[in-house]
């Protein structure tokens, strides 16, 4: 009996039963001593057939996921890294969480880049840039999280000087920070991939979101349009008439603006409330160059609020609180292997049931209420940033 081999179908690699493989090692190992062994899996002779099945189902094993490493759509790790290097894209690496703090001070003091200040939960932060205090004694200056990924930082927390500089008082941050990311898992990657094919075309809102998602430091885009010879409002914006507006969080303003100059159609007006100005210097052009100013939105905080409600129970950890605020955290950002909270998207309490769920039979979930804390009427629904309020119990009291 000829052990069955694999083949190539329309599905790819397709691999034979281990059982069918089983039974044709057994046979072909009875068959060499005349048919008269036992070949009971008990027996020597019967371990070394299920020992050689295993071996050959690893290796079919093998080569069914090797083949599967050709198609974007299941690729991972290191196949997928290979692939998407045909598109020139390398899997970006994770960013730390970044927020705007207000420093007072003497006037003319400096604060050198990489000055370092602690929240109150003991995370460390240093500054991106130099800053040096102004006239009336305050400067905004941008911190970012030492370690990599989204470590929340509720307004008012980073509120230490960790290393003195004589002149610089005291440092606060009025806002909540913006959210950092993980290494980029694999279905980010994919959609990014996928994003990507639009990027060398011009005047496509594809185009635009996935040439501006290529700029270090930027953690996340969304891109629309008002195509109407009229006003019309995006999220608590007012679009002009045949214009677009590009939302983007983290990276370099110059670069944003370039990239939305570079790639966007002739003639079409901006929107938002961060304007650069660039330079056409391309060849056949003299100085002084024609400079036009690209509009682009940042959009402003906001906290979003997580009521979680379960019944309650003997088997409830004392530890409860901070395990589901984590495991909430966690799946905002993405890191549970489902999709994260972007920019321009409806945030849904059912994306977070399973979150809350997952933690044990304790986790008896009632119901999740997602709310926010409005610190501006504009752009509410473009904000990621996160704070959980507090765990009720049914009878709606702490516990």
């Amino acid at each position: 009996m000829t052990v069955p081999q694999p083949s190539f179908g329309p599905l790819g690699f397709v691999a034979p039963d281990e059982a069918d493989i089983l039974v044709a090692v057994k046979a072909e190992i009875n068959g060499a001593f005349d048919n008269e062994l036992n070949m009971d899996d008990s027996t020597p002779q019967g371990q070394i057939a299920v020992s050689q099945t295993a071996a050959i189902g690893n290796a079919n094993d093998s080569f069914v996921f090797l083949s599967q490493q050709f198609d974007p759509a299941y690729n991972s790790g290191r196949y997928q890294d290979a692939i998407a290097r045909i598109y020139f894209l390398s899997r970006q690496g994770a960013e730390p969480t970044a927020v705007i703090c207000t420093c007072v001070g003497l006037p003319g003091v400096l604060i050198p880049a990489g000055s370092f200040a602690v929240d109150e939960a003991n995370n460390l932060y240093q500054s991106t840039s130099d800053a040096t205090i102004g006239a009336g004694g305050t400067i905004s200056v941008t911190f970012q999280n030492t370690i990599p990924g989204p470590t929340p930082c509720p307004a008012g927390t980073l509120n230490t000087i960790y290393q003195s500089i004589n002149g610089w008082d005291t440092i606060v941050n009025p806002g909540d920070g913006v959210l950092g990311n993980n290494t980029e898992t694999r279905a980010e990657f994919e959609a990014r991939r996928f994003a990507s094919v639009a990027k060398n075309s011009i005047g496509q809102l594809s185009a635009i979101r996935a040439n501006v998602l290529e700029i270090p430091g930027v953690l996340d885009c969304y891109v629309t349009e008002n195509v109407n010879n009229t006003t019309t409002s995006v999220g608590g914006l007012t679009l002009a008439p045949k214009s677009m507006l590009v939302v983007v969080v983290g990276g370099d303003d110059d670069l944003i603006a370039q990239t939305i100059w570079r790639k966007k159609s002739p003639g079409c007006g901006y929107n938002g409330n961060t304007s650069v100005v660039v330079l056409d210097d391309n060849v056949g052009y003299q100085p002084p160059f024609p400079a036009y100013e690209v509009s682009f939105e940042r959009p402003t905080s906001l906290t979003i609020l997580f009521k979680v409600n379960i019944q309650a129970n003997p088997t409830i950890p004392a530890n409860a609180v901070d395990l589901i605020q984590q495991a909430i955290i966690s799946a905002f950002a993405g890191e549970d292997g489902g999709t994260r909270a972007v920019v321009g998207a409806e945030i849904f309490a059912a994306r977070y049931y399973g979150a809350v769920t997952s933690l044990g039979p304790w986790a008896q979930l009632q119901n999740i209420k997602i709310g926010s804390i409005q610190r501006s009427e504009r752009l509410a629904k473009y904000n990621r940033l996160l704070r959980i309020e507090e765990v009720l119990g049914p009878s709606a009291k702490n516990w």
